[in-house]
């Protein structure tokens, strides 16, 4: 057997219906669309979310709140994590590079969550007061970058 012998096997497939290619398709005439109207014109049709005249969910439910259009959503690194990585310095790219943080996905906040024995320089766009403490208390420094 070989690769170009391969086929589905009998009656797993079906030939395409090919819609408004005439008499010898099957469905020539109306071309399978039935007769005259609106559904029966090119772009015609209800649209996916008409519920057959009923009041439609987006009409029946009500609207609550808002979402802000500039708000900043943070990626969060902990302080333990920061400690896991054995390094002196510390930047977004080492976070990045070690899947703590996407590349692209936004400004990095640094929390206290965990505990840091050893120095590290830290630089990320923004930290919680309490991992600046932890940080500093360990003998590094937080620096900011702006986003």
């Amino acid at each position: 057997m070989k690769l170009g012998d391969l086929h589905p096997a009998a009656g797993s497939t079906h030939k395409k219906k090919r819609r408004g290619k005439g008499r010898g398709t099957g469905l020539g005439g109306t071309a399978g669309k039935g007769g005259k109207g609106h559904s029966a014109r090119s772009g015609g049709g209800v649209h996916p979310w008409f519920e057959g005249g009923q009041m439609p969910a987006q009409r029946r439910l009500p609207k609550r709140g808002f979402k802000r259009a500039n708000k900043v959503v943070f990626q969060v690194v902990d302080v333990g994590q920061v400690a896991e990585l054995g390094q002196t310095t510390v930047g977004l790219a080492l976070l990045a590079e070690n899947g703590l943080v996407r590349a692209k996905g936004g400004p990095v906040k640094l929390l206290a969550d965990g505990d840091v024995s050893s120095a590290v320089q830290v630089e990320v766009h923004a930290a919680s007061a309490a991992a600046k403490a932890k940080i500093e208390a360990a003998g590094g420094s937080v620096q900011l970058v702006a986003r």
